[in-house]
């Protein structure tokens, strides 16, 4: 009798190099993919300091205060107001152009205390600083067209920083409460 040869191949896959395939496309995936990163507020904070100073008295005709309740309702001075009328507001008292005793008595004096409930919305939040911030940068831009004729933005850095000591960003960032 005549024995049958099997010429039937296996079924088996070499999977020797599956792990090399792998490792490979891991590596492609890390090297080509970005990672977005959040940037968040840039904010200059104050220096560390071990010693425990109480800060210096301000008037209060120099602070202007600033709150987002629960409801992300803006209240300025205690009063309701819309955030279209933050900008401007933030401006005059900060300029003080009608020498009011109630507004801030020099530009170099002003602070801006911002303050927010623990319910209020980060979305209100930030449309909030965004206004102060833009106040600011509207003050910035108009001294610097009085005194350079240009554009704050395209003034060399110590001219900036010469607009800056005239007209600081004092934006004191209070502890949120509830209110």
């Amino acid at each position: 009798m005549k024995r049958k040869i099997n010429t039937r191949q296996s079924n088996e896959v070499n999977a020797g190099s599956m792990a090399d395939i792998a490792f490979l496309l891991l590596i492609f995936f890390l090297v080509t993919t970005t990672i977005v990163n959040d940037q968040g507020i840039m904010v200059k904070l104050p220096p560390y300091e071990d010693i425990k100073r109480p800060p210096p008295p301000i008037p209060n005709r120099n602070i202007l205060t600033v709150k987002i309740n629960k409801e992300n309702a803006l209240l300025v001075e205690s009063e309701n107001m819309d955030i279209s009328q933050l900008r401007e507001t933030t401006k005059n008292f900060i300029l003080n152009p009608t020498k009011s005793d109630l507004l801030a008595r020099d530009p170099k004096q002003a602070v801006v205390s911002l303050q927010n409930d623990r319910e209020t919305s980060y979305k209100a939040y930030i449309a909030v600083y965004n206004e102060l911030k833009a106040a600011y940068e509207e003050l910035w831009n108009n001294r610097s067209l009085q005194i350079y004729g240009k554009d704050y933005s395209r003034l060399a850095l110590q001219e900036q920083r010469d607009i800056r000591k005239q007209i600081p960003l004092v934006i004191s960032e209070a502890d949120p409460t509830s209110f």
